[in-house]
């Protein structure tokens, strides 16, 4: 999807990301606004839309609440998509299936979250994601979104 030849010109395509987000991330300025922040999940997608936008890349965002449609949204993905950005939410720490559909499809793959999930509850220092992901942005708020698509972009983060 990177560049298609006809003739002699070259037509550069940009690069497709898939930003997935998991469960509760809709709850966004409701949900712990000491943890998440007050900026609700519509200024989360108007964020990455323009972040994406300043560096050339085309992105699409879905979240979900079910595990299933993560892993059929992670699968549908291959041939569609050149990279994965997601934020798998409690997911990350329970779901081999997710991991599974990651590894299936092999695209690369950037995990982020808004907290620092290490830095919380012991349960949640586990992530299955990070077992498939090329890099993981955390910690950052929003701008750990801003730094996945600069990595995929390869633009200095």
């Amino acid at each position: 999807m990177a560049a298609a030849a006809t003739g002699l010109t070259w037509i550069l395509e940009a690069m497709k990301i898939l930003v997935l987000n998991g469960p509760n991330l809709n709850m966004l300025g409701v949900r712990e606004p000491a943890i998440y922040g007050k900026r609700t999940y519509s200024d989360l997608v108007g964020f990455i839309q323009r972040e994406a936008g300043a560096l050339g890349v085309d992105v699409c965002v879905r979240q979900s609440n079910c595990e299933g449609e993560l892993v059929s949204w992670i699968q549908s993905a291959l041939g569609e998509f050149d990279a994965i950005v997601i934020n798998a939410a409690a997911y990350t720490h329970t779901s081999v299936a997710i991991l599974d559909a990651l590894k299936a499809v092999a695209l690369r793959t950037v995990e982020v979250h808004l907290s620092d999930p290490s830095a919380r509850e012991e349960f949640r220092s586990r992530s299955y994601v990070s077992l498939a992901a090329e890099a993981v942005f955390k910690g950052r708020g929003f701008d750990s979104y801003a730094d996945a698509l600069r990595h995929l972009a390869k633009v200095e983060v």
